[in-house]
């Protein structure tokens, strides 16, 4: 490794940041200024000398990949973002947390140029760090398996900051512990430990041996302490040096455990938590400028030397970005079907004959969706190269295995059942619902791969935090939850889930997905693939339900649609006996089948009931006025939702004048077919309710 180049300027611009953090902070009166103030260093250590990166160029499939999992520091990223040329300018700091700006108080992915994540929940950006190194590791495998290590252009580096925030939250325990099964040796994580929070020093809560603890986890640990000469001194050599030789272990995923003092060098608030969340102050603010030789009275002061020295990145970036272009060029001559490979993932295009290989489902049988959704995966795997996924120990239980495809670990840690490849698509995250989340949100930030995890529906509570930072991002990660009622039967209450649909429902920007069923799983699952603008839960049964006998259009007569309907969200599975509804039975999952049988059991009583499954109530938002009149005009105004969970999400397609068939508090241990007639999931309760809209006034 060359050696490092560090003279005085570099100094000044590091000092220039800590200013600029601080300045920020006491503009806007509020924010995260100490943190940002002492890793400074360490942060301009990594953008201006460590990683390859192009600042003109944030979407450079090459780039190191950089994850601050302290986002509640966001200033640390930002100041090298303006420092570095990667868009932000002084004025953006001058914006720090307020309306409109580019400098939101955690950094947002797609909003600001440079940022890889959203990362604001403590513990989620390391989390998600290690599924962009398991995605840098599957893409490797997918496009150049066959270079030597180190030589290859999708060979990168992924590099995270993060603090004692993030390794007490229990979900870096998961993942991390995943990264060293996995031994992700392209992981490089520096934690920040200053041990100070919000409470002061971490001693009141926080005190076991983080160096032990990820040593246990298979990681390399090293320790540069910038406090052990009584002094503090921050040697930049020595964290250097420790990078250097964490890049050289290829086996294991790194830690470094930098001891700092937040806040340096603030005379009267460094190394408490008074300057961890508040600003500074005039008065220690304009000490701060004393120490480090500004002008207390200069406000986001840039000495013209020091910018035009560090937008010297733009340059650098450049030529790292043209050498590898050239390494890259040769490998795509030399590889073009898998040139064409990456350049279709990139576009989020989908290939041809995934409408061929969708499986279709005999009429008349019973498939539970789960069973049905797990043929898909295999067969949609035969076409579809960049799928990959799995589950967090139920595999056989949800369905979640490719098959015939290799696990996604280490050859040596293969068992009896399970074949391991390092480039393997069958994910095993054990029992980290929460991790896996976070996991799959940095594989498809990484790159356009599609990923899938699966669990119980009842579980998705574990992981809610990952869900809903997907949709705030607009991530098309894929979550797969199954058993996903009271219908799951003699697990009793604990694993029943009855809030779980409406809950996921609220999240803005989630689709959930719950077909009706096996041939609706087929066209779900492609109509989820074909999407790319956010997150997605296709929410699956265990019971088996009937495969209906379908046209090829729309409903007509007694003629039932065709699946491929699904992308519309809802749509009229089968129409009224005579093509004009007295009321309208909306449905989703294995309760389609309990309006399909009351629409029958309605009609000989003369009353004439339209079916709508509605696998999507989000896609069906998005449809256009006129479509979503077709299937539930505004003058049928007598309604039925029919759905094994809490009715909450159903006033406004029912109306006051609707009724809903739900399940309003917690189940209980029986079969399901038990359950359901007990708590009134029936078709004759379905009947009722619709004469009893019928008759409200």
């Amino acid at each position: 490794m060359a050696a490092l180049q560090w003279d005085s300027i570099d100094n000044r611009a590091v000092d220039t940041a800590r200013i600029l953090a601080a300045d920020a902070v006491e503009k806007v009166g509020n924010g995260h200024p100490g943190t940002a103030m002492s890793l400074a260093p360490v942060a301009y250590l990594l953008f201006q000398k460590v990683m390859r990166r192009d600042p003109s160029d944030n979407e450079w499939i090459g780039r190191d990949r950089f994850i601050l999992s302290v986002g509640h520091s966001s200033l640390t990223q930002y100041v090298q973002l303006y420092l570095g040329g990667y868009g932000l300018e002084l004025d953006d700091l001058k914006a720090l947390r307020t309306w409109g700006s580019k400098t939101p108080g955690h950094p947002e992915y797609g909003h600001t140029d440079g940022v890889e994540i959203t990362t604001g929940p403590l513990g989620q950006g390391l989390a998600s760090a290690v599924g962009f190194a398991y995605a840098s590791r599957f893409e490797r495998g997918l496009f150049d398996p066959e270079t030597a290590a180190g030589e290859s252009p999708f060979d990168h580096f992924v590099y995270v900051i993060a603090g004692d925030g993030d390794m007490q939250e229990g979900i870096t325990s998961e993942a991390s512990s995943l990264a060293g099964h996995q031994q992700l040796g392209n992981l490089i994580a520096i934690y920040d430990s200053n041990q100070i929070s919000i409470e002061d020093d971490t001693n009141i809560a926080f005190t076991e041996d983080v160096a032990a603890r990820y040593e246990a986890y298979h990681w390399h640990v090293q320790t540069v302490d910038w406090k052990k000469t009584g002094e503090y001194v921050e040697d930049l050599h020595a964290l250097n040096d420790a990078i250097d030789a964490a890049k050289a272990v290829t086996d294991k995923p790194s830690l470094i455990i930098l001891k700092t003092i937040i806040g340096w060098p603030s005379p009267k608030k460094q190394n408490t938590g008074k300057i961890h969340g508040s600003a500074l102050g005039a008065a220690e603010l304009a000490a701060v400028k004393e120490v480090l030789g500004f002008d207390p009275a200069e406000n986001f002061f840039v000495a013209p030397d020091v910018i035009e020295h560090t937008r010297e990145a733009l340059t650098r970036g450049s030529d790292e970005h043209a050498r590898w272009t050239v390494q890259f060029d040769a490998w795509a001559a030399a590889n073009p079907d898998g040139k064409v490979l990456l350049d279709r993932i990139l576009a989020g295009d989908l290939p041809e004959g995934v409408d061929a290989a969708l499986p279709v489902f005999e009429a008349g049988t019973e498939v539970s969706t789960r069973a049905a959704s797990g043929k898909v995966l295999t067969a949609l795997g035969a076409v579809i190269p960049e799928l990959w996924g799995g589950s967090a120990d139920l595999a056989e239980s949800n369905n979640t295995t490719i098959g015939g495809a290799r696990s996604f670990i280490p050859a040596e840690h293969s068992t009896h059942e399970w074949t391991g490849n390092e480039y393997g698509r069958v994910l095993h995250f054990g029992i980290r619902e929460h991790a896996m989340g976070a996991i799959l949100n940095g594989i498809v930030l990484h790159g356009n791969t599609r990923p899938f995890g699966g669990t119980f529906l009842i579980f998705s509570d574990y992981m809610r935090p990952a869900v809903r930072l997907a949709a705030l991002m607009k991530a098309p990660s894929i979550f797969v939850w199954t058993h996903d009622s009271v219908a799951l039967g003699e697990d009793g209450p604990t694993h029943q889930p009855v809030e779980q649909l409406a809950t996921l429902r609220a999240i803005p920007g989630l689709d959930v997905v719950r077909p009706g069923d096996a041939n609706e799983v087929s066209w779900a699952w492609k109509t989820i693939l074909e999407r790319r603008e956010g997150p997605a839960g296709i929410v699956l049964t265990r019971q088996n339900i009937p495969v209906f006998e379908r046209g090829d259009g729309d409903a007509s007569g007694e003629v039932f649609a065709s699946a491929r309907n699904v992308a519309k969200g809802a749509y009229i599975l089968v129409e009224a006996p005579n093509g004009t509804p007295d009321v309208i039975l909306i449905a989703t999952g294995s309760e389609v089948q309990l309006a399909v049988n009351a629409r029958a059991a309605l009609a000989s009583e003369g009353i004439n009931a339209r079916v709508v499954s509605a696998p999507s109530l989000e896609w069906f938002r998005e449809q256009t006025a006129e479509y979503r009149e077709s299937v539930l005009p505004a003058g049928i105004t007598a309604r039925v939702s029919v759905e094994a969970g809490i009715a909450l999400t159903w006033d406004r397609y029912v109306g006051d004048r609707g009724r809903s068939i739900s399940i309003e508090h917690f189940g209980a241990s029986a079969d399901y077919k038990t359950l359901f007639r007990e708590f009134g999931i029936t078709t004759e309760a379905v009947v009722a309710a619709a004469k009893d809209s019928l008759a409200a006034h």
